[in-house]
């Protein structure tokens, strides 16, 4: 497998540990140990290292976020801002590209609000700060940026927001958003906001007429636009109201598993219609199947080939939604401090505690790769769903 250059800089080293941020221990940056075993050919090996070799692998929704290694410690340290970001596990992941929203600012909030301006532009400052500071990584902008990464042996990171919930009624805000590097923006997060309505609503009142101006204005700048946490009308609205393909960063398929955060059959023909891609979610308990016991890469695979055959090769992707260490603790926490709707209502599950073969960045897309070499799939094919498709529709939302 491919890896970047790595020169063994931690998150604001430049600092002083324990008098500048928390001193706790982390979660590992290697592959999990319980990982997915396959039993692959040479042949089939040689492939999956051709692919990694000759195309640019993008994830559409990841994070370099590590956990702290305790649960008792998760408050404490998110509260603090200065949350390390995983370069040496990205520079073995085999990514090229991550659409990262630095966990929104979410995690440093000092309110049950949420998702507050000042949060927002505070959390970029420090992790901009910080990957100043090293070489592995770089900020990317432009497609330019992406190339100049993948052949200068970097991971290019993409700055997202999960919601677009920080600007209030403020529409200049967008702009200020983009000037800060923000490139793809969601709509809103489970709850309703001022644009529109989230997938954990019990009425949908579809996209409002600000939310309508955003997305012009989002259209007029190149900023990608994500509905994966949308109700369903509001989806159809965004998508219909946009003049560019309209992404759906990571979600699954709603027919394998009924909840509000997959996403239905007309949603997503619509999504592949307009010229959108799908990213396949595997953030734990989310894309599971009543076929498969447990959360595992084999499940998420099942949302990929229901939507690969339901909209077309050309229109899926992978946005696995994961990071380093307790998935599910960090899901809890967050649910409970911002009160946040329930998006797994629908279904009766017994809760994984993570994901087999899809626990973090560093396993995610080389099992994935592997999985669809494993199951026949041409290297046409396994290019365009790992990263191609994905280039191929920022050409037509980038301004450049």
């Amino acid at each position: 497998m491919k890896q970047k250059a790595y020169d063994g800089y931690t998150s604001f080293s430049y600092l002083a540990e324990g008098a500048h941020y928390q001193n706790v221990p982390l979660s590992s940056q290697e592959a999990a140990p319980e990982s997915y075993v396959f039993d692959l050919t040479g042949k089939q090996e040689a492939q999956v290292q051709r692919i990694f070799d000759k195309h640019i692998m993008v994830s559409m929704r990841d994070h370099g976020f590590i956990m702290p290694a305790r649960r008792e410690d998760i408050d404490p340290y998110c509260r603090d801002g200065y949350t390390a970001f995983a370069y040496e596990g990205l520079a073995k992941s085999g990514l090229d590209v991550v659409f990262d929203n630095f966990m929104d600012g979410i995690m440093n909030i000092t309110s049950k609000a949420g998702l507050k301006w000042d949060d927002v532009i505070y959390n970029l400052g420090l992790r901009y700060c910080d990957i100043a500071r090293q070489d592995t990584a770089i900020i990317a902008g432009t497609l330019t940026d992406i190339h100049k990464a993948h052949e200068g042996g970097k991971v290019a990171i993409v700055p997202c927001l999960e919601a677009a919930t920080a600007i209030e009624n403020e529409i200049d805000r967008v702009d200020i958003l983009y000037g800060f590097g923000i490139r793809c923006m969601g709509i809103t997060y489970n709850e309703a906001n001022t644009l529109g309505t989230g997938l954990a609503e019990e009425r949908d009142g579809g996209l409002t007429k600000f939310g309508k101006r955003v997305i012009k204005r989002m259209n007029q700048l190149g900023m990608a636009i994500d509905i994966s946490h949308c109700g369903d009308v509001t989806s159809m609205d965004v998508i219909e109201t946009s003049e560019k393909p309209v992404l759906i960063t990571h979600a699954g398929a709603r027919a394998l598993w009924n909840t509000p955060r997959m996403k239905s059959d007309e949603v997503l023909k619509a999504c592949a219609a307009k010229g959108g891609i799908i990213g396949i979610l595997a953030a734990p308990n989310t894309t599971l199947t009543k076929v498969h016991p447990g959360h595992s890469l084999d499940s998420v695979m099942a949302h990929f080939e229901y939507i690969r055959e339901l909209v077309g090769i050309d229109h899926v992707g992978f946005g696995p939604d994961t990071f380093y260490g307790d998935h599910v603790a960090l899901q809890h926490a967050v649910d409970q401090r911002l009160s946040i709707g329930d998006s797994h209502s629908g279904e009766k599950f017994n809760e994984a505690p993570f994901v087999l073969g899809v626990e973090n960045p560093t396993e995610a897309m080389p099992n994935i790769v592997k999985w669809l070499v494993q199951h026949g799939y041409s290297n046409k094919d396994i290019a365009k769903a790992a990263g191609g498709n994905v280039m191929q529709v920022l050409q037509k939302i980038w301004i450049r």
